[in-house]
């Protein structure tokens, strides 16, 4: 009997349409002679919409797309109780980025209905997701990173002048301002001076109550893509080579000019000392199935780490397939397989501990 793979995508986040592209092209690699594919579009509303068993290639991913006036209980009622297989074999593939997808809350739900899911778990996901929380985590066990500072929303409403003025003496210019929660680098700002600083505030509230204020790197960023349960393999790394200061949205998903350079421009020890540092980061936040590391290498060979991202994208202009690639030939539906694999074997391990207290005979 072929094992039923739930693809969830879309989703109620900003990074919604990124989730389609990855969806799109993880559905495209999984091996229908050994899975069904069930492709499950989750609108911007939350709305669970089943599109059935799908043989057939996406050729956009806005074929992905639904309209539904359910509620979102009624919706996910019918794919609890009608659409997944009870009985059958099952594994979901969450192809989600950012909030509700990439922060544990869907992961809690499929640790509640006891179904296998491809990567990170729920500590692991909603640790990761928040910045602030990963870099305090890395701060206690010593990991080199960017000097930065964590401010609640309600705080600066009640101290804006105090914390702009704490952020001039701590991180100075120019700094970055972004939401703790988020992803693809939405609400992301690069500020030279008090007036840019104060609208890059306003910008990352826009999409968290919580934001992180990080010193500026004269450095390149390497992205790492680390992958497996309790042996993780670290990939080469690899960089973009291109025009702006940073990685906003337009520049890794819309203007297609990014170019990559795989393996990246390092001297092996160094390429050495950041596949390490990726692996520790890793373990570190107890992370599972796979996570892409991005570290930066300054001039003088400093490295710093800056970010894990536990569901990166797989999209046409995503590194981890070609990181892989590059590493030791994997392809990217071999990729797809491992990931699924190493979901089942962590499923079966997690499947020997008990849930009830037992009483000695």
């Amino acid at each position: 009997m072929k094992t039923n793979i739930y693809v969830l995508c879309g989703g109620k986040s900003v990074e919604h349409d990124v989730s389609l592209k990855s969806a799109s092209a993880i559905i495209n690699a999984i091996d229908r002679e050994k899975y069904n594919v069930y492709p499950i579009y989750i609108t911007n509303d939350g709305i669970w919409c089943n599109l059935g068993i799908l043989n057939k290639k996406i050729e956009n991913p806005d074929e992905l797309r639904r309209n539904s006036s359910d509620t979102v209980a009624y919706s996910m009622g019918e794919f609890l109780t009608t659409v997944l297989k009870t009985g059958e074999k099952n594994l979901v593939f969450p192809a989600l980025h950012g909030t509700n997808g990439e922060d544990g809350t869907i992961q809690g739900l499929l640790e509640l209905l006891e179904i296998p899911y491809v990567g990170n778990e729920v500590l692991s996901s909603a640790v990761a997701m928040d910045k602030a929380m990963t870099k305090d985590l890395f701060a206690k066990y010593n990991i080199p990173q960017a000097k930065y500072l964590a401010v609640q929303k309600h705080v600066w409403n009640e101290n804006e002048e105090d914390i702009y003025l704490r952020v001039e003496k701590e991180i100075g210019y120019p700094c970055y301002v972004k939401p703790s929660n988020g992803g693809s680098s939405v609400g992301i700002s690069r500020a030279e001076n008090r007036e840019e600083l104060i609208i890059s505030f306003k910008e990352a509230f826009l999409y968290d109550l919580k934001v992180v204020v990080e010193e500026e790197l004269v450095a390149r960023e390497m992205q790492t893509s680390v992958i497996g349960n309790n042996d993780p393999k670290a990939s080469v790394p690899g960089e973009f080579i291109m025009e702006r200061a940073f990685f906003d949205y337009n520049a890794k998903y819309i203007d297609g000019k990014l170019i990559p350079v795989v393996p990246a421009r390092l001297e092996p020890w160094v390429m050495d000392k950041v596949r390490e540092l990726a692996v520790q980061a890793f373990k570190i936040l107890n992370c599972r199935g796979l996570a892409r590391v991005d570290i930066f290498v300054t001039d003088e060979n400093k490295i710093f780490v800056n970010e894990v991202n536990t569901m990166p994208g797989f999209t046409a202009l995503s590194m981890t397939p070609v990181l892989w690639g590059a590493t030791d030939g994997t392809t990217y539906a071999r990729l797809i397989e491992r990931l699924i694999q190493l979901a089942l074997e962590r499923y079966e391990q997690k499947k020997s501990i008990l849930k009830t207290r037992r009483i000695n005979q």
